[in-house]
């Protein structure tokens, strides 16, 4: 991040499903324009975010919607970052071979060129969020917890289910990242009971929160917003609960969405903050990084 331009103007673009990808899509875009109107030169979207939550059930067809790096998606998002000279932040289902899928996030640097990419590392598989059947997780060495290098800092881009990791956090923060950023698609099913639902959604915040804390980096948590129905009629579907927030490396929210309005939720973020917080709260001096080598197994017995 060049010395003269320490503060940063962040975006996150809290989005619905709107019934087409060519409709998602042009709502994208007017919000990505109305976000570099009001100065933003971070722009960030949700995971997935240029197609329905496919993965309340498992069909076959459905890998018909993934595309690769430099498909029609990211097309759209490159030509937007050369544009409007912004860091764009996007996700796709990702088609990488024949029959090899990830959920990735891409980032575009004011150039309608890849700058780099990330793919999802920890894969869930629960009721309504079928996963596993259609992602596979990303490689640890490619391009595995690295931070994405741009012209407004480098960009620890992680996605959904790796936000309730500490590892992924910190193995990010040790690479270099300036920021945290999680694209995410998380909600409850609507008949769960409203004091479960509430706990969950507090649990979502209180964990990114506790990344920007333990690594003294800002975070950019982005959801979506609205119900969307499981196509099988086994559920109800899901009521993604947004609340996407930009919190400062002390886990002081910056700008806080609600739970179902589309918004482009904005905030100004002090890069030099990361340094201050590292001298007075000296977490990464006193890493006992001797003592540490169990975290690789997968129990302690």
């Amino acid at each position: 991040m060049p010395a003269n331009n320490r503060t940063l103007r962040v975006a996150a673009l809290q989005q619905a499903w709107h019934g087409s990808k060519d409709a998602t899509l042009d709502r994208t875009e007017a919000l990505i324009r109305e976000a570099a109107t009001g100065g933003a030169q971070l722009v960030c979207l949700q995971e997935l975010h240029a197609g329905p939550y496919f993965c309340q059930h498992q069909a076959a067809e459905l890998f018909d919607l993934a595309e690769p790096l430099d498909g029609p998606t990211a097309r759209r998002l490159g030509q937007l970052a050369d544009e409007l000279k912004i860091v764009i932040v996007g996700s796709i289902f990702e088609k990488r071979g024949t029959g090899v899928y990830h959920n990735t996030a891409l980032v575009f640097d004011r150039s309608p060129e890849l700058a780099g990419f990330y793919r999802k590392m920890h894969i869930p598989d629960d009721p309504g969020f079928y996963e596993k059947y259609y992602f596979i997780p990303g490689d640890a060495d490619e391009p595995g917890f690295q931070p994405i290098d741009t012209s407004v800092g480098k960009l620890g881009v992680l996605v959904c289910w790796d936000q309730w990791y500490p590892e992924a956090a910190r193995l990010m923060a040790l690479a270099g990242a300036d920021i945290l950023i999680y694209p995410t698609a998380i909600g409850w099913e609507p008949e769960e009971d409203t004091a479960e639902n509430e706990r969950q959604t507090d649990a979502w915040i209180t964990v990114q929160r506790g990344h920007a804390v333990a690594n003294n980096l800002p975070v950019v948590a982005i959801n979506r917003v609205r119900h969307e129905a499981d196509p099988t009629g086994v559920t109800d579907g899901i009521l993604f609960w947004g609340n996407s927030f930009i919190c400062g490396g002390q886990g002081e929210f910056l700008a806080q969405a609600d739970r179902e309005s589309e918004t482009v939720l904005m905030a100004e973020i002090d890069m030099n903050r990361t340094e201050q917080l590292r001298r007075i709260w000296p977490y990464f001096r006193d890493r006992r990084i001797d003592a540490y080598g169990d975290i690789t197994r997968r129990w302690r017995s």
